[in-house]
Order: structure tokens, then C-alpha cells, then sequence
């Protein structure tokens, strides 16, 4: 048994994998319950698009600064914990955002969420590994798909918030205060993987913790890669179908939302297909032949062709992080929270530099062009998870 997990019977792996769906799915119901509000809100404080872009980067540098005090209190208070702690600070911050009166008190009010957000985003991940390996199966797709049906949920919500005048703090009031309770009581379901509370014998800590060990730089190249994809498909993907092929505003909409709608899907059927064919050779594949058909999707230049594009990156990218943090939690001598906090400080890096990084090269070239980048990119992350050990252990 690998690093922080515990040896439980089967009934409470279930319980616990059920709290952790939980905690999931309330992560992407606030996350995305906001956005529809993002014009309201930009309006309220008179902020031009630069303005907003600053203060927009609030949430991503407090979820990045979040690494470190995750990767410090994970492995000593237990991933439980400190769910519970950033379940209470995640919901309750959320408000904030609808109170600020200026673009400073906005960013600091994103980065408040934001750091609560990357907290509870490690230490719900570390859970979940130990809900794998309590259960003995690949679970980390499905869980993660549960995120995916909250943001959903959290996308609708907001949208309907807007359409009858729902004041942002007030909606996410009315959210967050439920879903904290319900989830905050079911996180004591949860198993404990701190280091001095786990029964002798199931905690490896035979070699010194090592922060970035290089299974854990591999693990978080590939996720920097992928989630760089991703901030890049979201950002990006409407204005290209849009200006440079010429779709119409409905038609560019679907370009997300069949790149979101194909992550789910794998995420969904994720785990049979890794429990089937070894994540080695499944992710290196789906990636191999999305790289090839969103470079020809690219060069053939039509939006129907564009939009099926982003649906088979969906495909190819979706499997690839949930398995990179499954991967973290199995590194020896390294506790999951600290080996999940570094892959996932790499990869809200690349998703952080994605949509600028794209936007630079359009500026010089063109987009279709600066999303040539994209297959590129996809195709490192087959090759580097058909070569990193650590997704050859499972």
C-alpha cells in the first residue's frame, strides 16, 4: 500500500467515495456559478477589458499560491481536514466578489476564492486517491466527472441568476450555505490518511519526502502541457471559429461546449477503459489522435470541422489529469497531498499561461496559426505518458 492510504473495509470506501463526489461537485458548482455575472460585474465597477483581465487574474495566482500551504497542511492535518476547512472558507468567500466596489477589492476578493479554491482542489484530489486505494480500482476519472456535472449545474444556476435579477453575493449565498452543510456533514464519511493516524504498516514513508521529485515534475509536465490545452480551448475557441472562420455567435459557442461536453464523456467511461487497457497505452493514444485531428481540423479550416475538432481534443485531454494526480498519490516516499499539491501547481500554471502564451503568437502571426501550438502540445503529452513510470504503476 502506497504512501497515506488506509486499509478499510469495502462499505466505508463506498461512503467515503460518496462524501468525495460530493465535495466534487460543489467545487464546480460555485467555480462555475459566477461566470454568467462576470458583464454585470464588470459593468457595476465601470471596468474596461484590461481592467477585468487584471482582475480576472485574481482566482488563478490565489489557486497557484495555494499550492504551497496545501502541500504543508495535507500531510499533516489529513486530507479530510482539510477539506473541511476549505469547504467552510470556499463557500463563504464566494460573496465577496459581489460586494467589491473597485477593481483592487475585486482581485483581492478572486484571489481569496481562488486560494480556497486550489486548497480544497488538492486536498479533495488527495482524498480521492485514498478512496482509490481503499476500493482497489481506478476511480479518479469518475470522480472527476462529477465536477464536470457541477459545473454544469453551476453554468445553468448562474445563467438563470442573471435572467431574474439575482445579485451575485446573494446567489452565492443562497448556494454555497446548503451545499456546505450537506457536504460538510458527509465529509465525516471521509478517510483519514494523516501520517500519525493511519495504522502501522500502511503508510510508506521509507524514503524522505522529496517536493519535486522527478516522477512529480514528469507527472506535472504533462499536466502543464494538457491543462494549457485546456486554457486554450476555453479562451480562445469561440473567437477562432468565430473571426477566423467565420461561424456565427451560435455556432461559436459549441466549440467549448463540445471540448467541455467530450471531457465529460471520458470522464464518465475513464475508469472501465483504464481498468481494461493500462493507462500507458489509453492516454498516449487518445492523445496521439486528437494531436492529429484538431492539426487537420486546423488545416482544413471549416467551423463543423472546427467544432469536431475541439470535441476530439476533449477526448484526448480528458483522461490525462485525474490519471496524472492518481499517479502522484502511488510516488514513493512522497504523501499524496504534497505529490497531488506539485502536479497540480503545474498545472493551473499552464492553464494560466495558456490563453496569453496563444494570444502573444496570434498577435504575431495569426490564430490559426498561434493553435497550431495546441497538436503540438497534445502530442508531448502522448509521448510523455507512454514514457513516465509512474503511470505504469498502477
Amino acid at each position: 500500500m502506497v504512501a497515506g492510504q488506509v486499509d478499510v473495509d469495502e462499505r466505508a470506501g463506498r461512503r467515503a467515495q460518496s462524501a468525495v463526489i460530493t465535495v466534487f461537485f460543489v467545487h464546480g458548482l460555485l467555480f462555475a456559478s459566477w461566470a454568467a455575472h462576470i458583464p454585470h460585474i464588470k459593468a457595476s465597477l465601470g471596468l474596461d477589458d484590461g481592467s477585468l483581465g487584471i482582475a480576472l487574474l485574481g482566482t488563478p495566482i490565489g489557486s497557484v499560491s495555494a499550492i504551497a500551504i496545501a502541500a504543508r497542511l495535507v500531510p499533516r492535518l489529513g486530507s479530510r481536514r482539510v477539506v473541511q476547512i476549505s469547504l467552510v472558507g470556499y463557500c463563504l468567500s464566494g460573496p465577496l466578489i459581489g460586494l467589491s466596489g473597485s477593481v483592487v477589492g475585486l482581485m483581492l476578493a478572486l484571489f481569496v476564492w481562488g486560494l480556497f479554491q486550489g486548497i480544497l482542489d488538492v486536498s479533495m484530489n488527495t482524498q480521492a486517491i485514498a478512496v482509490e486505494g481503499a476500493r482497489r480500482r481506478p476511480l479518479m476519472n469518475g470522480i472527476h466527472a462529477y465536477w464536470s456535472v457541477g459545473a454544469f449545474a453551476g453554468a445553468g444556476a448562474g445563467t438563470l441568476g442573471v435572467a431574474v435579477g439575482v445579485e451575485l453575493s446573494l446567489q452565492l449565498l443562497v448556494l454555497g450555505i446548503p451545499v456546505m452543510i450537506v457536504a460538510g456533514l458527509l465529509t465525516a464519511r471521509m478517510l483519514s490518511d494523516r501520517i500519525d493516524a493511519a495504522p502501522a504498516g500502511t503508510v510508506n514513508l521509507s524514503e524522505p519526502i522529496r517536493r519535486f521529485s522527478r516522477g512529480m515534475l514528469a507527472l506535472g509536465g504533462i499536466a502543464f502541457a494538457s491543462m494549457l490545452c485546456e486554457g486554450a480551448a476555453a479562451d480562445w475557441s469561440s473567437v477562432y471559429l468565430r473571426d477566423s472562420l467565420g461561424g456565427s455567435a451560435a455556432a461559436a459557442g459549441l466549440g467549448y461546449t463540445a471540448f467541455a461536453l467530450a471531457m465529460f464523456v471520458v470522464r464518465v467511461g475513464g475508469d472501465r477503459l483504464v481498468a481494461a487497457l493500462p493507462v500507458h497505452r489509453l492516454l498516449p493514444l487518445l492523445a496521439a489522435v486528437a494531436a492529429l485531428v484538431f492539426l487537420a481540423a486546423l488545416l482544413i479550416g471549416q467551423v463543423a470541422v472546427g467544432i469536431a475538432g475541439f470535441f476530439v481534443l476533449g477526448l484526448g485531454l480528458g483522461a490525462v489529469v485525474p490519471s496524472a494526480f492518481s499517479a502522484a498519490g502511488r510516488l514513493p516516499g512522497v504523501h499524496p497531498g504534497v505529490g497531488v499539491a506539485g502536479v497540480s501547481g503545474l498545472g493551473w500554471a499552464g492553464f494560466v499561461c495558456g490563453p496569453p502564451v496563444i494570444g502573444q503568437v496570434a498577435s504575431l502571426t495569426s490564430l490559426p496559426v498561434a493553435l497550431g501550438l495546441v497538436p503540438l502540445l497534445v502530442a508531448g503529452v502522448a509521448v510523455g505518458c507512454a514514457r513516465v513510470v509512474a503511470l505504469r504503476q498502477g
